[in-house]
């Protein structure tokens, strides 16, 4: 269900040549970078990547920057970039400095797999020097910080348990609707640690107990950071846009424009034409995949 798969005919070295072709001489033809890279899975980058050293003894990120500008040329370095090491950078600069960016670091820890997870830590600390889970607790609090503890245990169950899911549902409702006041901690636990498919079937179970979605009861039980990591809502701006489009075209992009046009009423392409521009309009709207 991503917009964005492995090219069937896929030739690393042929792909170098193109882009070589497309950073020789005077001018850079634009299209042809975006058309192919865009066109190309991660894995697939990473191999023309080393391809175009043996062939160029240069390194295509160092190249590209070279030849591109602006919010196309951020576009395209993060999606030359490992997965593991975009998220792990996408993290450390929404925890250094004064403040915290929560948006990143919910839609990051709430949206990825205990693999990718156990990535992320792992470059993180080669690339930063810094335990992840450290640094988090360093700039986190409560029962906010307490559910990205949990997630970055990469122990998620990634299978659907049958015989927990109306367990759950019933467990949910009682810790919140049921009764009064919250029992954050159940919401936590269940949260922080079902795969994403079996909390689908819970929410279905708990749509028919509690007689609304889970979406209301978060909203009515939980606030503030604990709320938008519970509820993992997403910004608009260029960063959030970018690293959304770029982490997700592989995943499930088609479900994201399916939810978009379905909560906005718009199709995620349009949007992105209105408020976009130039190659990097271009390229992010190859990355979406078509217009719903």
């Amino acid at each position: 269900i991503g917009s964005v798969r492995p090219y069937v005919n896929f030739n690393a070295k042929h792909d170098a040549e193109i882009l070589h072709k497309a950073m020789k001489g005077i001018g850079t033809d634009e299209d042809a970078i975006l058309m192919l890279l865009t066109a190309r899975s991660n894995d697939q980058r990473q191999q023309i990547k080393a391809a175009y050293k043996k062939a160029y003894g240069k390194d295509l990120v160092s190249a590209l920057k070279s030849e591109l500008g602006g919010l196309f040329e951020t576009l395209i370095v993060a999606l030359m970039t490992p997965r593991g090491t975009y998220d792990a950078s996408q993290l450390h600069k929404a925890l250094k400095g004064a403040g915290t960016d929560d948006e990143v670091l919910i839609e990051i820890m709430a949206s990825r797999t205990g693999e990718e997870i156990k990535d992320i830590i792992k470059v993180y600390k080669k690339e930063f020097g810094n335990k992840l889970e450290k640094d988090i607790c360093g700039d986190t609090s409560g029962h906010y910080q307490k559910l990205l503890v949990i997630l970055l245990q990469g122990s998620r169950e990634e299978e659907i348990d049958e015989g927990k899911i109306e367990k759950d549902a019933k467990d949910l409702y009682a810790a919140g609707e049921g009764k009064f006041g919250t029992d954050e901690e159940k919401f936590i636990n269940i949260l922080g640690n079902r795969s994403v498919e079996h909390l689908r079937k819970v929410f279905d179970a708990y749509k028919k107990i509690a007689g609304c979605d889970i979406e209301e009861s978060v909203k009515g039980e939980t606030t503030g950071n604990l709320e938008n990591l519970l509820l993992a809502r997403a910004g608009t701006d260029d960063d959030t846009l970018m690293r959304i489009m770029v982490s997700r075209s592989e995943v499930d992009m088609l479900d994201i424009r399916a939810c978009f046009k379905k909560m906005y009423g718009a199709s995620l392409y349009t949007t992105i034409q209105e408020d976009t521009a130039g190659d990097y309009q271009k390229a992010l709207l190859y990355l979406c995949g078509g217009n719903d």
